[in-house]
Formats: structure tokens, C-alpha cells, sequence
């Protein structure tokens, strides 16, 4: 139960952090789409793990393998599935685990409810179970783009109290967030983000921050009300990322400061259409997209595995000290851009199915 995602474009995710494979399922990706492993593994290079120094050692290739769905590079409307291989595990790092819940991990919720845990890292809960997220949503996005024009960037806006002002969300590339290897598109700003993350890794410590995300040639009319609004979708798909801790769209928690005068997008026609002129609302009212870019942003908390010793009990309540073991990133919000564009393409092209289906 919870594995899957979608109702028309249907992905499921498989494998734990340690074990010899993680990927997914995806079924509803229509037939007739071009399609092959170079379309998928970009976004899985832009994810994986030992890319800098600011993010975990652990050295995973990540190569992905299409092996079902695809025949001589289209596909075929049925089930694809595509893997990654584990291939630099350390089991032998979490033998802690066994011993005691780890502060701020998901060990002892997993443990009451399903009375075992995997026997390394997160399993399920682990950050490693989003590759499967990734190379499903590099494959929603191809759909996206060439059957809608749907271009979707993200960057990390903030790291700590370091935050970068919002950059042109019409003209972002991700040639352009990619620069830096923080991902975020001011120079200046990303260095000290940087800086901040190389020390508290040098510290033994962890920091948050948030992501930023646009959507843009999104058509109007894309969502379903009420339950299934397409606000609702991105804000699940966004929460069920590991370690997201909030999301707003548009101006967010900042419109509650604001009277509706200052809040409202007046309509103006923008060529052969209506658009607004602002765009506080980010791209969608009333739970349907009107056209503008979507914009979006998920906060994410430091992760909870940090070299610091920390206090905590073992699984009878006596209390111990834990030191850290395994690999970790310092801040997963450079890392994580690729993942907040992978759930958007899911929850659009989704969207962008029923539509279909409805028109």
C-alpha cells in the first residue's frame, strides 16, 4: 500500500536503499512515445549521489536499464520498468539500527507498524527509493514536452537563512541552475550556500533549505476539482519526497499578510488569449492551472543523519549514545532539485492524461 502514484499515469516505485535493486513501474505511458535509456539518464546523473562535495560519497553510477515497454525506441502502451543497480552498499553501517532508533529517523515509526525494518539504511524510508521517482518522471516529462511544450525547471532557493531573490522564472534553464554545484542560479549567493554546507559537513552537522520550481506552457484547465485539485496533487506528490518538511504555491504563506487588492491577478489578454498580469497566485485558481508558469516551493528539513553524537534510547527505553555511521548528505536541496522536477512531471503529465480522457 502507498507505492503508487498517479491514477492514469501510474508509477510504482520498488527496492531499499541496500538491497541490489531500486526503479519502478510505470504504467498509462501512452503508446507511440520515442523513447530510450539516454531520455531517462540525465535526470538520474543530475540525482545521483558523489557528484560534489556537498553531497553524500556514496558512488553510485546510477545507469539505468529500460527493460519492458519499449520496442525498437517507441513505446508500446504497456507497462515500462526500469532499474538501477545498488551497487555501492554498506550494509554493515547500520548494524546500529538493530540496537536503537536513530534520532529523528523513520526506524521506530517503521518498526510499529510493520514490527521489522530492513536491515539497512532507510529502506522504503530512505532518500535512495526517489531514483525510481526520477527516472519515472524523466520519462513523464519527455511526454510532457513533446506532446505539450511543458518545459519544468527547478533551483534551490535557499539554504539555511541564505536565500537568492526569485530569478526570471520565463527564461531559468537548468544549463543556467547547473552552473553551480548547489544549484542555485546566482553565482554569488550559491557560493556562500556552498561555503555553509562544506562547513557544517566539516562540523559533523547537517542544514535545510528550500526549492523553487516553474512550470511553464502549462494549458489552462489541467486538474480535477474538487478532492483531486491540481494545488492538492503537487502538494502530495511534494510531501512524499523524503525529508520535505512544507509547500506553497505561488506567494504562499506571504498572502496572508496581504488584502485581496494587493493579492488579486487582474486578467489582461496576452495575444490570442487571457492571462494575467501578475502572477501571485501562482499558475493556478480555483485548482486548475490558467495558463501561467506554476510556481511552487518545498521546504526541506537538515537531514537526520549527522556525525554529532546524539542521545537517544535503545528499543526498551535505556538510554545510549549513537554515533553516526553511513553516508550522508550534508543537504539534500542540491540533490533534491531533480526530484521536485520528477514529482511535478508525474502529478502534470497525470493531469495532462485525464484531461484527455475528459475532453
Amino acid at each position: 500500500m502507498g507505492n503508487t502514484f498517479g491514477q492514469v499515469f501510474r508509477v510504482t516505485t520498488f527496492g531499499e536503499s541496500h538491497g541490489p535493486v531500486v526503479g519502478a513501474v510505470i504504467d498509462g505511458c501512452p503508446a507511440r512515445l520515442e523513447l530510450c535509456e539516454s531520455d531517462i539518464q540525465p535526470q538520474l546523473d543530475r540525482r545521483r549521489p558523489g557528484q560534489s562535495d556537498l553531497t553524500t560519497p556514496r558512488g553510485e553510477a546510477d545507469r539505468v536499464q529500460l527493460v519492458s515497454g519499449v520496442e525498437k525506441g517507441v513505446t508500446l502502451g504497456s507497462p515500462l520498468t526500469v532499474l538501477v543497480a545498488n551497487r555501492d552498499t554498506k550494509p554493515e553501517d547500520y548494524g546500529e539500527m538493530v540496537a536503537a532508533p536513530r534520532p529523528s529517523h523513520a526506524d521506530y515509526s517503521y518498526k510499529m507498524k510493520y514490527g521489522v525494518l530492513a536491515s539497512s539504511g532507510g529502506g522504503r524510508a530512505s532518500a535512495r527509493e526517489t531514483v525510481g521517482r526520477v527516472a519515472a518522471g524523466a520519462i513523464a516529462e519527455k511526454l510532457l514536452r513533446v506532446r505539450y511544450g511543458v518545459e519544468i525547471v527547478a533551483w534551490v532557493e535557499s539554504v539555511q537563512d541564505l536565500c537568492v531573490s526569485e530569478p526570471d522564472v520565463d527564461k531559468l534553464t537548468r544549463a543556467a541552475v547547473d552552473r553551480t554545484p548547489v544549484r542555485c542560479p546566482d553565482a554569488e549567493v550559491a557560493q556562500k550556500m556552498a561555503d555553509r554546507i562544506r562547513e557544517a559537513k566539516a562540523g559533523g552537522n547537517s542544514l535545510g533549505g528550500v526549492v523553487a520550481c516553474v512550470c511553464r506552457h502549462v494549458p489552462a484547465g489541467w486538474g480535477e476539482p474538487v478532492f483531486d485539485k491540481l494545488s492538492a496533487r503537487l502538494a502530495a506528490a511534494m510531501m512524499s519526497i523524503p525529508a520535505t518538511r512544507g509547500f506553497e504555491i505561488g506567494l504562499g504563506f506571504r498572502s496572508t499578510r496581504m488584502s485581496g487588492s494587493d493579492h488579486n491577478d487582474r486578467f489582461v489578454r496576452k495575444g490570442d488569449r487571457l492571462g494575467t498580469a501578475t502572477n501571485r497566485s501562482g499558475g493556478i485558481q480555483g485548482g486548475l492551472s490558467n495558463g501561467e508558469p506554476i510556481v511552487f516551493r518545498v521546504a526541506f528539513k537538515p537531514p537526520a543523519t549527522i556525525g554529532l553524537l546524539q542521545e537517544t534510547t535503545d528499543w526498551n527505553g535505556k538510554p545510549l549514545i549513537l554515533a553516526a555511521k553511513g553516508r550522508h548528505d550534508p543537504c539534500v536541496v542540491p540533490r533534491a532539485v531533480a526530484v521536485v522536477e520528477s514529482m511535478a512531471a508525474l502529478v502534470l503529465a497525470d493531469a495532462a492524461l485525464l484531461a484527455v480522457a475528459a475532453g
